[in-house]
C-alpha cells in the first residue's frame, strides 16, 4: 500500500465496515482431539510458506511512484514479460515509475492502463523478461492458508501468513462510487505497502492482489482485503485488450434504506436500497424505475446495502439483462433492465 496520504482514502472507506462484534466459544464442546487435528492443519500450512516464497518472490516487486504529491510505495505482481499488476491507487497521478526487483535492481515503468473503478493497473517494465506469477482462475476456499507478500512500509519482500477469513466482502463507499466490492478477506497482516501485492495459496499460486486494510485504530485486528484472481483475470484481460474496463451502468442514484426508515413509512422491505433519482434516458429510466422506488432484490438477491447492488452489477455487463424487485407505493414490482455501458469520465 501506499504511505498513509495515499491510502488515506482507502483506510476511512473501510472504517465503514467495521462492526461491533463479540467473542464467545464454539458451540458443541470441540474435543481436544479435535482442536488438535486443527492445530495439526495449521501447521501443515504454514510449513508451506517458505515453498510459496521461494516460487513467488522473484514475481513480486516494490513499485516507487513519484506525484506532484510527493512519492508513494507499493508492491506489484509479474503478470507476463514485461508486464505488472498493481493497484489504480498505487500508481494513480504518478509522472515517474519504477519498480524494484526481489534481486534489488531497479528498472524504470510506465503506467500501460488502468481502472479506477476496480482499483488495478497494469504496468510495462523496461529490461529484461520477468518471471510471471500464476493466477488461480478460481477463488479460494475459506480457512484456506494465506500468504501476503510485497513491501509494507518500504520492507522490500515481506511475507506474512494467514487464512482465507471470508469472502464476497465489500468496503462501505457511503454510495460514492468505486466501491470496493467482492473482496476476499484475510488475517495475513496487511500493512501500507502491501497495496497491489500478492496473496497467495499453498499451491503458489495468486488468488488475490492486496488492496486494503482495517486499521488498528478502528479496534481491527488482521483484517485485510484482496482483489480474487478471477476479477484481476477479467479486468486485465480487458486492459490489455482495450485500454480500458466497460463497466454496466444502471442509471440511478441510491440512498441506503435502514430498518426504522422502513417502518415510518410502512414500507414492507427491510433494509434494502433506496432510488434516489434516476438518470433521464438511462438503463433504469427506459425499464421504468422511479425515485422513491426501494430496491428489495437483484436477480433474486436480497438488496441489504448500497454494495450489494454494486456487486450483482459487477458481475454483468453492458447489454446483460438484471431483474429488480422494487416496492412502490406499498406493491412489489418486478421490472426488467438491460445494463448500459457506464459512460467514461
Amino acid at each position: 500500500m501506499p504511505p498513509p496520504r495515499r491510502s488515506l482514502v482507502v483506510i476511512l472507506l473501510a472504517l465503514a465496515a467495521v462492526l461491533a462484534a463479540g467473542c464467545g466459544g464454539g458451540g458443541g464442546g470441540s474435543s481436544s482431539e479435535t482442536a488438535k487435528g486443527g492445530t495439526q492443519a495449521a501447521r501443515d500450512g504454514i510449513t508451506a510458506v517458505p515453498a510459496v516464497h521461494d516460487q513467488l518472490e522473484p514475481s513480486v516487486v516494490a513499485i516507487l511512484a513519484a506525484g506532484p504529491d510527493g512519492a508513494a510505495e507499493g508492491s506489484g505482481v509479474v503478470w507476463a514479460d514485461h508486464l505488472v499488476v498493481t493497484n489504480h491507487h498505487v500508481i494513480a497521478g504518478a509522472r515517474e515509475v519504477r519498480v524494484a526487483l526481489a534481486t534489488g535492481q531497479r528498472r524504470k515503468a510506465t503506467v500501460r492502463a488502468s481502472d479506477a473503478r476496480t482499483d488495478l493497473a497494469v504496468l510495462t517494465v523496461d529490461g529484461g523478461r520477468l518471471p510471471p506469477a500464476t493466477f488461480a482462475d478460481h477463488l479460494p476456499r475459506v480457512g484456506e492458508l494465506a500468504v501476503a507478500m510485497g513491501s509494507p512500509l518500504g520492507f522490500e519482500n515481506s511475507v506474512t501468513a494467514g487464512i482465507i477469513s471470508g469472502l464476497d466482502r465489500a468496503i462501505p463507499s457511503g454510495g460514492r462510487t468505486p466501491a470496493l466490492v467482492g473482496l476476499i478477506q484475510t488475517d495475513a497482516a496487511i500493512s501500507p505497502g502491501n497495496s497491489g501485492g500478492a496473496l497467495a495459496n499453498a499451491d503458489r499460486e495468486v488468488v488475490g492482489v492486496n488492496v486494503a486494510y482495517i486499521p488498528p485504530q478502528a479496534r481491527a485486528v488482521s483484517i485485510g482485503f484482496a482483489i480474487p484472481s478471477p476479477t484481476v483475470r477479467r479486468i486485465v484481460g480487458d486492459l490489455l485488450e482495450n485500454g480500458r474496463v466497460e463497466h454496466p451502468y444502471l442509471g440511478v442514484s441510491l440512498r441506503p434504506l435502514s430498518s426504522r426508515t422502513a417502518q415510518v413509512f410502512g414500507l414492507a422491505t427491510r433494509n434494502g436500497v433506496a432510488v434516489a433519482a434516476v438518470e433521464p434516458g438511462g438503463p433504469a429510466a427506459e425499464a421504468g424505475l422511479q425515485p422513491g422506488d426501494v430496491i428489495d432484490r437483484i436477480d433474486n438477491r436480497a438488496m441489504q446495502s448500497i454494495e450489494d447492488v454494486y456487486a450483482v452489477l459487477r458481475k454483468h455487463g453492458p447489454g446483460d439483462h438484471v431483474t429488480i424487485v422494487v416496492e412502490r407505493d406499498g406493491q412489489r414490482h418486478s421490472i426488467d433492465v438491460e445494463l448500459g455501458a457506464r459512460p467514461e469520465g
